[in-house]
């Protein structure tokens, strides 16, 4: 991945003059914006001296120290976390990056950090774009990046039960490539999909895009295994229980404050027979979030069901590949379908039967097969604006469905108001029988001080959707950027059970400090 940026360098993109043109006309995008400090030219800080006695665990090729393999296990991908890179920042780089070769020596490595105070940050795919990679390092003896790519195997598949045991350091497409060989398929494709890990997943609450059909990755758990510095937690040993409180759900989301998650026993679905995409247009946003609720509700529900409001349909955000080109007016449905080719056949029947009762127009397959293609290609674009001299950065929230019109109008006018002179996009990217997540993009100018900005107006969208009855994150997590914000979701009395919990799994809070838990007043 590219350390300053999304992805594979081979596939970075460039923006057509036409849009970028646009840019500098309707935002004051600025023409020649700052270019990158080349790689080479960024120093992180020397390694604190307490890292080396982990060669004892993992032995020395499993410590790494170079200023390379630092500066790439510094921040996550978020933009604000990307403009510090570029301008050659790495003052947040671990001191080193452990790569354990199991669950025993990631338990050793724990109870080593513990007892000698260095903080460890668990690595998966490094895709967090909300802070969640940034370890609060003040006060410890160093900080270790604790990269899990060595845990990438499937330990055990149960064909009659349909679960499959995969290590936490498995990447997605490689974990879908090994359960292909046996017939069988997670269908979980968030954004991040190229490069996140099955262990991120899970510690983020992680929500595909074709959720309406698999489910969230928190609702596919069966099982986990967890080390900590306390010693292993192992949770999960039926479908369901009622065995008192699920403690699954204390290590789903808890992004390493907890524990590091070395594997996941997740449930899997046959590999679908065939897959179909399409496209649909609403007049307006309204109608077509009635649409989709409708769906939503009382069925048929498609395997994929995404709706771009009038602005991300107009720019062609929705389609990535083909940005900048006239996508139409009206609001952009995509629909997809799949599974057994008469399960297929049925549910789209029955879609069509309700869209067009809901006032949709059918547009044929092209949109949706243009937006399969492309349904990674976003961060990319997102470099390309950077490169551009524009900033462009994005947020989720959730509600009921009878908060949703509430909900993005209010995040629309605290952005529009906060960032003067940006473009506000949105869409509806996962939906339930009681509501729906909204999908935010903002692009505006960069200006003098991008960071400063951004973190002046995601407070003032916070506050908005907290006043709106949103959540402050759908399936991005916590990290650092919303833990303050957690406080006002689940009040001070759930602020103490989670410190409760960190303090008797994490007595010396080695575990990514600064992530997740809200800090204590005063």
């Amino acid at each position: 991945m590219r350390w300053n940026g999304w992805g594979d360098p081979d596939r970075a993109t460039r923006l057509p003059d036409s849009v970028v043109g646009l840019l500098r006309e309707l935002l004051g995008v600025r023409p020649d914006p700052v270019p990158s400090v080349p790689l080479a030219e960024v120093a992180p800080p020397p390694p604190a001296p307490a890292v080396r006695a982990l060669t004892e665990i993992v032995g020395p090729g499993g410590v790494l120290t170079d200023d390379e393999t630092r500066i790439r296990h510094t921040r996550g991908k978020s933009t604000p976390d990307l403009l510090r890179l570029r301008a050659g920042d790495a003052s947040a780089a671990p001191d080193a990056v452990v790569l354990p070769a199991g669950h025993e020596e990631v338990l050793a490595v724990l109870d080593r950090c513990s007892r000698e105070r260095v903080a460890v940050v668990p690595f998966g795919g490094g895709t967090s774009v909300v802070g969640g990679l940034t370890a609060a390092g003040d006060g410890f003896a160093g900080v270790v990046a604790l990269d899990l790519r060595r845990l990438d195997r499937i330990t055990a598949l149960d064909a009659v039960a349909r679960t499959a045991t995969l290590q936490a350091g498995l990447r997605a497409p490689r974990a879908e490539a090994l359960l292909a060989e046996h017939g069988f398929t997670l269908g979980h494709y968030p954004q991040s999909y190229e490069w996140a890990t099955i262990g991120g997943f899970a510690a983020t609450r992680s929500s595909g895009q074709a959720s309406a059909g698999y489910g969230r990755f928190d609702e596919m758990v069966a099982a986990l295994t967890v080390a900590t510095p306390r010693g292993t937690l192992t949770l999960g040993r039926a479908p369901k229980s009622a065995a008192g409180p699920d403690l699954r759900e204390l290590v789903l989301g808890s992004e390493g404050a907890f524990g590091v998650i070395t594997d996941v026993t997740a449930r899997i679905r046959p590999l679908p027979e065939t897959r179909r995409y399409e496209g649909w247009r609403f007049p307006t946003f309204a109608e077509g979030t009635a649409a989709v609720r409708a769906l939503a509700q009382d069925g048929p529900l498609p395997t994929v069901l995404r709706l771009s409001d009038e602005t991300e349909t107009m720019i062609g955000l929705a389609r990535p590949g083909e940005i900048g080109a006239a996508s139409g007016d009206g609001c952009l449905a995509v629909c997809g379908y799949e599974g057994r080719r008469e399960d297929v056949a049925a549910r789209r029947a029955g879609t069509h039967a309700v869209l067009t009762a809901c006032g949709g127009e059918p547009l044929g397959d092209a949109p949706g097969e243009s937006w399969a293609a492309g349904r990674f290609s976003a961060p990319y674009l997102r470099d390309a604006l950077l490169d551009a001299g524009a900033f462009a950065e994005t947020l989720e929230t959730a509600a009921f469905w009878s908060a949703v019109p509430r909900l993005a109008d209010a995040v629309r006018l605290t952005l529009s108001r906060e960032l003067p002179s940006s473009l506000v996009m949105c869409h509806i990217s996962h939906v339930y029988r009681d509501g729906a997540s909204l999908y935010f993009t903002v692009v505006t100018a960069q200006g003098d001080d991008p960071v400063g900005r951004w973190r002046r107006a995601k407070a003032a969208v916070s506050d908005a959707i907290i006043g709106a009855g949103g959540t402050i994150t759908h399936h991005h997590g916590v990290g650092t950027d919303h833990r303050d914000r957690l406080a006002d979701e689940i009040g001070p009395l759930g602020v103490e059970i989670l410190r409760a919990v960190k303090d008797r799994l994490d007595p010396a809070g080695v575990l990514n400090p600064g992530v997740l838990i809200p800090p204590a007043a005063g």
